[in-house]
C-alpha cells in the first residue's frame, strides 16, 4: 500500500489539491503532519473534487516520526543538483524511476512531501529511506506543492490505479496477422490509387518502417484497415462507373 503525507503544508488549498490528485491515481490514506486548518466549507475541500467526500475527512494527523517508524519513507524535494558529497539530498531518483523501484516492495510505503517554501529540512531528510526529485528547468527548478505531488503520483498510477480500468487492448500492440492485414490492404490501396508501379515497393517500405515504430493497436490498425478499404473501394467504383460509361458513348 502507498500512502501519501503532507509535511507543515501552509495552504488549505494545496492539501485538497494533493487529495484530489490522490483520488485520481487511485491512493486513499493521507497523512497530515503539523497540518493547516482544513474548513469543510474552506479551500481545501473546495480544491479537492470528489476527494472531499472520503480522503480528505479520514485524514489523519499524525507526528513525523510516525512516518519514518511505521512505513518505507520517500522524501519528495526539489532538484538540488547535489552529488555523492551531500549524502542527505543525493541520490535522487525521478518519479518514473521510483515507480519502478516500488514494483514488487511489499512493506507499506508513505510518499513525503514537504512545505511549499523550502520542503524537507536535511534533518528529516536525514529520516527517511528514498528521495525522490523531478527534473525541471535549471533556471526555475522549484515546482508548486499540488503540481509536484501530481507528478509523483501520476508516475505511481501503475502501481495504484486497478488494471481494468485501462483495458490491455486499448494499449497493446496489434498482433501481427493484424498489422500483416494492414499491410496488405495498403499495397491494394497504392495499386487502385495510381501510385507508380515503381515506387511502390519503396512506399510500402516506409509505410512498414512507419508501423514498427508506431506500434499502434489493435483499434488503431482496424481503423486504418477500414479507411485504405474504403478508399480503395471508392476509387475502384469510379473507375467502373467511367468505364461504364466509356462502352455506352
Amino acid at each position: 500500500m502507498i500512502s501519501v503525507a503532507v509535511v507543515d503544508a501552509e495552504t488549505p488549498g494545496n492539501v485538497g489539491t494533493i487529495a484530489r490528485s490522490m483520488k485520481n491515481f487511485g491512493l486513499s490514506e493521507l497523512l497530515l503532519v503539523d497540518p493547516p486548518e482544513l474548513d469543510p466549507d474552506g479551500e481545501a475541500y473546495g480544491f479537492a473534487g470528489q476527494a472531499r467526500e472520503d480522503i480528505l475527512p479520514n485524514a489523519r494527523e499524525v507526528p513525523f516520526d510516525h512516518l519514518a517508524e511505521n512505513y518505507h519513507t520517500v522524501a519528495c524535494t526539489a532538484t538540488t543538483n547535489e552529488d555523492a558529497s551531500n549524502h542527505v539530498r543525493y541520490p535522487a531518483k525521478t518519479p518514473a524511476e521510483l515507480a519502478d523501484s516500488l514494483r514488487g516492495v511489499e512493506s507499506d510505503t508513505c510518499v513525503v512531501f514537504g512545505r511549499e517554501r523550502v520542503g524537507l529540512t536535511n534533518d528529516e531528510l536525514a529520516r527517511l529511506d528514498e528521495l525522490c526529485s523531478i527534473p525541471a528547468s535549471a533556471d526555475y527548478p522549484v515546482l508548486n506543492l499540488g503540481q509536484a505531488a501530481t507528478i509523483v503520483l501520476y508516475e505511481l498510477r501503475e502501481l495504484t490505479v486497478e488494471r481494468d480500468q485501462h483495458p490491455e487492448e486499448l494499449h497493446a500492440r496489434a498482433d501481427e496477422r493484424a498489422v500483416e492485414g494492414l499491410h496488405g490492404e495498403f499495397e491494394r490501396f497504392l495499386a487502385a490509387s495510381g501510385h507508380p508501379e515503381g515506387k511502390r515497393p519503396k512506399t510500402r517500405r516506409l509505410f512498414r518502417r512507419l508501423l514498427g515504430r508506431a506500434h499502434p493497436t489493435g483499434r488503431e490498425t482496424r481503423t486504418l484497415r477500414g479507411v485504405f478499404r474504403k478508399a480503395r473501394q471508392r476509387i475502384e467504383r469510379a473507375e467502373s462507373a467511367e468505364s461504364a460509361e466509356s462502352r455506352d458513348g
